[in-house]
């Protein structure tokens, strides 16, 4: 049986190589989202604490000052939270983005397969084809020579 030979399998190799870095830039892309709602969350949190710091400062004896400086601190975090929601948002456009890619690298990477899975089909039938006919001309080979005994 001759050997199956693709002729487009470096194409094949490349889409796979493709397909391989898409998926490593999508998984980059998620750990980045990953990194960024943290700091997200780790800002609320802080705000948070200031918020509660405020509320305290309210209750005992008031300190103009003090006040002051928590409610700076709280808008400075507003701030500080507005921004990271932007960084958020950019994170997660980039992460949909490379999911994209990495979806179409796949898609024609799997067309790749399904020509080479025909080709391979194609060159079986072909096999079965010349092996047929071998063995037919070998029946007709022997059965002409009992024909002249």
């Amino acid at each position: 049986m001759a050997k199956f030979r693709y002729k487009l399998q470096n194409i094949l190799n490349i889409k796979q190589k493709l397909e391989d870095q898409a998926k490593q830039d999508f998984s980059t892309a998620r750990m980045q989202l990953d990194e960024e709602e943290e700091k997200l969350e780790a800002l609320i949190e802080r705000r948070c604490e200031y918020e509660e710091q405020a509320r305290k400062l309210r209750k005992g004896a008031l300190n103009i000052r003090d006040l002051e400086e928590n409610k700076n601190a709280i808008l400075t975090m507003n701030d500080f939270v507005s921004a990271q929601r932007v960084e958020v948002d950019k994170a997660a456009r980039r992460l949909e983005k490379a999911r994209i890619r990495m979806t179409e690298a796949m898609q024609e990477r799997k067309t790749q397969e399904t020509l080479r899975e025909k080709a391979f089909e194609e060159f079986l039938q072909e096999e079965n084809r010349a092996e047929s006919k071998v063995i037919d001309e070998l029946t007709s080979y022997t059965y002409g020579q009992k024909q002249e005994v």
